[in-house]
């Protein structure tokens, strides 16, 4: 299991997750509305692992954009 420090950047152009230093930055196009914005930082963060969906969760910043994730093996 790892914790994960996340940036996220709603409404982005295009998709895409890079690293700045100890951080990951996550673009996604879904707005802040819903949770339709956290569902698809799940979605790519569990891509960028190669972990199912089931593996990663948002433990801490569900309402901002700097988030804590947490990622099982």
């Amino acid at each position: 299991m790892s914790l994960v420090r996340v940036r996220v950047i709603p409404r982005a152009r295009s998709e895409g997750i890079t690293e700045e230093g100890e951080e990951l930055v996550v673009r996604v196009r879904e707005p802040p509305e819903g949770g339709r914005a956290n569902r698809r930082v799940v979605e790519l963060i569990a891509r960028h692992y190669g972990v199912p969906k089931s593996k990663v969760e948002i433990v801490r910043g569900h309402r901002s954009r700097e988030k804590l994730v947490k990622v099982e093996d």
